[in-house]
């Protein structure tokens, strides 16, 4: 199969979909793989390692010309007018990203198959974690640096001075992001709570993490009380390929502290945040209420070099049987035949199309569908 290397040019977004060993691995079970000029170089692979493993260094148009498109990021307007009956797979979100790149898959016919909506046997997101895991770090990261005075936060430090832990932070969702960013806060020495779902996983938090966390049922009422004294705020709400719920309304964000922080994770998918809206790595946080928003929906952006390595660590599999099977493939597996949000001119991701409220266009998965 011929695949294409796209090369990221959302606003500072450097993360590649193949490192060099990747395109290796694909040459040697006998595929062709274009590489656009200069992708990698973001996350520290020059086009002469790329080359030396086998690729081809190719234009932009010659890298989207190909079977099977490997990217990291959805494709932005600029991108579109390549979309067509090839499968691409990325990172898409479509359910909270601008309507008009799923009209333009609907009109491409494009086979859009998408990391965050993949499951592993125990209906796990794997391709999702890996970035879920950086955003719950940096969430925790950007929560401090912008609660510094002169970053117009409230000037709390979160961590722990001679014993004694400064800062609250309130983490909503106990998954992959929510895990992650109780670690680092806990790491810090901060006074950390998160609001789930499911009582027993304040045992794994508490087991795996530290016995200091806190975990209340995530209620408005209890999400209210502990938003008055909170000085951080992560919110981590995942619904599998639909748009995130909100949590959190425009009135309880009126009742932080002015000073306050909101790091809302769940903002590629819409935000659980009803303040929120997507911002970028360029200026990344704006003011509402008196409380700094910080929404970065590409926030592993900022690492591109760790990001890739982790991101592509749990691709490649999937895009080596992409490429020797193509969308038969997906037929093999029903946790990657979720991946497949649209295909021959239908969205085939249920939560996807009641989310953009078309489900007319919506055609579930199935083995006549993708021989289409």
């Amino acid at each position: 199969m011929k695949v294409g290397l796209i090369k990221e040019i959302k606003s500072r977004e450097s993360r590649v979909g193949l490192t060099p060993d990747g395109v290796a691995a694909l040459v040697a079970r006998g595929h062709h793989v274009l590489v656009e000029k200069s992708a990698g170089v973001g996350s520290g692979f020059s086009d002469a390692m790329y080359q030396q493993a086998g690729a081809q260094i190719c234009s932009t148009a010659q890298a989207w010309d190909n079977e099977l498109i490997i990217k990291v990021k959805e494709p932005i307007e600029a991108e579109y007018c390549f979309l067509k009956q090839q499968i691409v797979f990325t990172f898409f979100h479509l359910a909270g990203v601008p309507l008009a790149l799923t009209k333009a898959l609907l009109a491409g016919k494009t086979s859009a198959v998408a990391y965050e909506t993949l499951e592993d046997a125990n209906g796990r997101l794997p391709l999702l974690a890996p970035m879920s895991a950086v955003a719950g770090n940096m969430a925790v990261q950007m929560g401090c640096h912008f609660l510094a005075a002169y970053q117009g936060g409230k000037g709390v430090m979160l961590g722990a001075v001679l014993g004694k832990h400064y800062g609250n932070v309130l983490i909503i969702g106990d998954g992959v992001v929510g895990s992650h960013a109780a670690r680092t806060a806990v790491g810090l020495g901060a006074n950390v709570t998160v609001a789930g779902l499911f009582p027993e996983n304040a045992i794994r938090l508490q087991r795996d993490i530290s016995s200091d966390i806190a975990y209340v049922i995530s209620e408005p009422d209890t999400i209210q009380e502990h938003l008055r004294t909170a000085d951080l705020v992560v919110g981590a709400v995942l619904i599998h390929g639909a748009r995130a719920t909100h949590v959190v309304t425009d009135a309880m964000v009126q009742s932080m502290q002015p000073g306050s922080v909101i790091v809302d994770v769940s903002i590629d998918q819409g935000g659980c945040i009803e303040t929120a809206h997507a911002t970028g790595h360029d200026n990344p946080v704006y003011e509402k209420h008196g409380v700094i928003h910080y929404c970065v929906s590409n926030m592993p952006g900022a690492y591109p070099c760790t990001s890739t390595l982790a991101l592509t660590d749990a691709t490649l599999p999937y895009v080596l049987k992409l490429a020797d099977k193509g969308l038969m493939a997906l037929q093999q597996d029903t946790g990657f035949a979720k991946a497949l949000n649209t295909h021959q001119g239908y969205i085939s991701c249920l939560p996807v199309a009641e989310s953009l409220a078309l489900m007319d266009n919506y055609r579930p998965f199935s083995a006549d569908f993708i021989g289409a």
